[in-house]
């Protein structure tokens, strides 16, 4: 199906676009300013761009379909009008969320990113809005960043499903997934092509939540213990990994969740969110404690995981010997 929308230059560098690739077959594509098409005569696959930004999913290997963008449907993000007062009064009130560790980790993946190159490229999923803590990232002129995303936002620069990632392979110095991995219906395929893309050595981040409650509606469908997030990168040597929210951050969510379960009204779960942040918030700041506990592995909202690519797979027999909680 051709879609026909008038465009101007891609927000993608020249370099990136020469390593996009078909996300059905990986083959080249030629990359036109209205459309992107596959060069596999088997394949030929057209992709059409919207707003600068190329919209380039595997329809039959995805949730999502390449009409969902070029109308611009509502998807994971809520897009709606919203309540002016609740929000101001929200914004008064802190979130009932605290990420203690992104900063620092950020920091951490940046120096090693620029000890492998001196330009190195990062491939960003979930980059449509940004993360905690990853500013550092996004600033350095340093970086070459490509943001991505199953949804339009004021940093997207590519529409793509990580479960078919168009770049070549060994494309990328470093790639960051940033509480996404929760959303895909399948982790261990996304994490195959984080593999694939990255250059031999290449670098990860990720952040993937324990111990919260649905967000994201129909798009959320995992979550991943400490080992059960080592198993998921089971192909990459560890730098580091953790806890980046703690169970003071997890306290307060499934207190937030019980009091939500009482209505479905989106008024009234406003309102119930307002009084959450209000009564709850404090709550967070237990996790400044608790954050470094051994405990805190059997009871974190989140945990980050930093590796470098690997040629060995951690054995499952090697992963238990990992525990470190206090069971």
């Amino acid at each position: 199906m051709q879609h026909q929308i008038n465009q101007t230059k891609l927000k993608l560098s020249p370099i990136v676009q020469s390593m996009l690739r078909c996300p059905i077959c990986n083959s080249e594509l030629v990359v036109r300013s209205e459309d992107s098409q596959c060069i596999n005569s088997q394949c030929q696959a057209l992709f059409p761009h919207k707003n600068r930004i190329p919209i380039l999913i595997n329809e039959s290997a995805s949730i999502f379909s390449i009409d969902d963008f070029v109308n611009e449907r509502k998807l994971y993000f809520d897009l709606s009008p919203k309540n002016q007062f609740l929000e101001t009064l929200k914004n008064l009130v802190p979130s009932i969320s605290l990420n203690l560790k992104a900063k620092r980790n950020y920091e951490q993946f940046s120096k090693k990113l620029h000890m492998r190159c001196i330009h190195p490229k990062v491939l960003v999923i979930g980059g449509s809005i940004l993360g905690k803590g990853i500013e550092n990232i996004v600033e350095n002129s340093n970086l070459e960043i490509v943001e991505t995303d199953v949804s339009f936002g004021s940093r997207t620069t590519l529409i793509c499903d990580a479960h078919n990632i168009p770049f070549a392979d060994r494309s990328f110095d470093g790639v960051i997934i940033q509480a996404v991995l929760e959303h895909v219906v399948d982790p261990w395929c996304c994490v195959e092509e984080i593999y694939r893309v990255l250059k031999d050595d290449g670098l990860v981040y990720a952040e993937t939540p324990f111990m919260q409650q649905v967000h994201g509606g129909c798009y959320d469908f995992t979550r991943f213990t400490f080992l059960g997030h080592r198993r998921l990168f089971r192909k990459f040597e560890e730098i580091e990994s953790g806890a980046v929210a703690g169970p003071g951050m997890a306290l307060a969510w499934s207190y937030s969740y019980l009091l939500l379960s009482f209505t479905t009204s989106k008024f009234w779960r406003k309102l119930i969110g307002l009084f959450v942040r209000i009564t709850a918030f404090p709550l967070k700041y237990l996790d400044y404690l608790l954050i470094d506990c051994p405990g805190t592995l059997d009871a974190a909202s989140a945990y980050y995981f930093i590796g470098k690519k690997s040629q060995k797979i951690l054995s499952d027999k090697e992963l238990i010997k990992l525990y470190q909680g206090a069971c």
